[in-house]
C-alpha cells in the first residue's frame, strides 16, 4: 500500500468529520481514494489511479470504440416565455 509523504486533511464520509493524515501514514483505502494529489504521496502516483484509467478504458471498450467519433447530443433551445405585464406600453397606447 502507498504511504503519505505530505500531511493531509481530508472529509471522512463515513464519520462526517476532518480527518489528519499524516507523513508515512498508510490510510485506510476508503480515505486514500480522497487523496488525489499525486504530489502527496511517496511514489508520486495516487492509488487507484492505475485503476480508474483502467475502468475508463473498459467503459470504452464496452461502447465501441473512441468517443470522439461520436457526435455531440443536439441541444434543444429554451421556449421563450411571454413577456408579463406592460403590455399597453408594448402595443404603443397610452392605455387610456
Amino acid at each position: 500500500m502507498a504511504k503519505l509523504s505530505k500531511a493531509v486533511h481530508v472529509r471522512d464520509p463515513e464519520r462526517n468529520r476532518t480527518v489528519l493524515l499524516l507523513p508515512g501514514e498508510e490510510p485506510a483505502p476508503h480515505l486514500a481514494a480522497l487523496v488525489t494529489n499525486p504530489d502527496c504521496w511517496e511514489d508520486g502516483k495516487a492509488p487507484g489511479a492505475q485503476d480508474n484509467a483502467t475502468k475508463f478504458e473498459e467503459a470504452d471498450a464496452v461502447k465501441g470504440g473512441d468517443s470522439e467519433d461520436t457526435e455531440p447530443a443536439a441541444r434543444k433551445t429554451a421556449a421563450k416565455k411571454p413577456a408579463r405585464g406592460r403590455t399597453t406600453a408594448a402595443e404603443g397606447t397610452s392605455g387610456q
